[in-house]
């Protein structure tokens, strides 16, 4: 192995540059209900609706203390409700509302211009060969954080 990399630090990098380019497409759109972190929560419910806390969790990549204090947002601002399991009270499910629900197509429009942005220059087998290595260190950190 190479002694020294840096892919660590660019993927950090990266997620901080484009948390601001996201940010700032959101509100180009006239989206300012959510933040890019809360969208990423919104993405998920839009894709896999009523849903528990923990494949939430697990689906976002956000550590569940994370989760709940911006759940708390999202319910505070209309966008999801909790619904709590009758057979197990502990067990909450979370539900979009319709607010959130019409939010989506715009919050696809800014997904699709910051993919353009993310492969721009890229042919589609340079996109299959990057997103295929980043799996594989997404699958080799989660084996390391079990």
């Amino acid at each position: 192995m190479i002694s020294k990399t840096n892919g660590g630090f660019l993927i950090s990098k990266i997620k901080q540059i484009q948390g601001r380019v996201f940010e700032k497409l959101l509100s180009e759109h006239g989206i300012d209900q959510f933040n890019g972190a809360q969208g990423r929560i919104l993405f998920v419910l839009w894709n896999t609706d009523n849903i528990p806390i923990s494949e939430l969790s697990g689906k976002t990549g956000l550590a569940k203390t994370t989760l709940t204090s911006m759940l708390d947002r999202l319910e505070a601002s209309g966008h999801i409700k909790r619904q709590f399991i009758q057979a197990d009270r502990r067990k909450i499910i979370i539900k979009l509302t319709e607010t959130a629900r019409t939010l989506k197509s715009q919050y696809d429009d800014v997904s699709s211009r910051m993919s353009e942005f993310f492969y721009e220059g890229f042919d589609d087998d340079e996109i299959i060969a990057f997103e295929k290595n980043l799996s594989r260190i997404l699958n080799n950190l989660t084996k390391k954080e079990k």
